[in-house]
């Protein structure tokens, strides 16, 4: 008789059909549909707010890669999540891995709250971006049109300030320019 050998969570994220998203958390496999519009349009929107001016350098300090839903391995094939948008210290991550894994620890994440994924947003993947060392997290929440903007201090998360309607602000650690919040709701410029 043979041993019959089950898929590892990795071999069955890896086989997880189109259209689903999957992230191993805390040694349990979620997954969840693609995002809704608003929810896509909030993440284009920070991406593009950002990219200029801290990847490219156009009127900002550059020095970041802005890249979204990266394959995060903090343990890797074990430990796999998918933030909606990391950032990386070009001085930390020199190059942009060849592969799907990115095993270096962001220097920030971003995640697009939505009623199905909130709690998991909150529950589970901050503590565990927190515990690995991501120094800056912003969770965005399209329908009530906010950001909330958090700094790791002393293992934890300290609320940084929490930010809303269609005006430019500055949030750590892009506050070297305004990101235009309208642009996130698919507003004005």
């Amino acid at each position: 008789m043979h041993a019959r050998t089950h898929p590892s969570l990795y071999e069955q994220l890896e086989a997880l059909p189109e259209g689903l998203v999957g992230e191993i958390l805390d040694g349990q496999l979620h997954t969840q549909p693609r995002p809704t519009g608003i929810h896509a349009l909030a993440a284009a929107g920070v991406g593009g707010e950002l990219y200029g001016p801290f990847q490219r350098g156009r009127g900002g300090p550059g020095g970041w890669w802005i890249l979204p839903e990266p394959e995060l391995h903090f343990t890797r094939d074990t430990e796999v999540d998918v933030p909606d948008l990391a950032g990386w210290r070009r001085e930390r991550m020199p190059r942009v891995p060849q592969e799907h894994r990115f095993e270096i620890v962001p220097d920030w994440i971003c995640e697009i709250l939505s009623p199905s994924t909130e709690s998991k947003d909150r529950d589970i993947k901050m503590p565990i971006y927190a515990s690995f060392g991501v120094h800056f997290a912003w969770l965005i929440d399209p329908v009530r049109r906010q950001v909330e903007a958090y700094g790791l201090a002393d293992g934890g998360w300290q609320r940084i300030g929490l930010f809303s309607g269609d005006r430019p602000q500055h949030i750590a650690p892009f506050d070297a320019t305004a990101i235009h919040l309208g642009a996130l709701w698919g507003e004005g410029q």
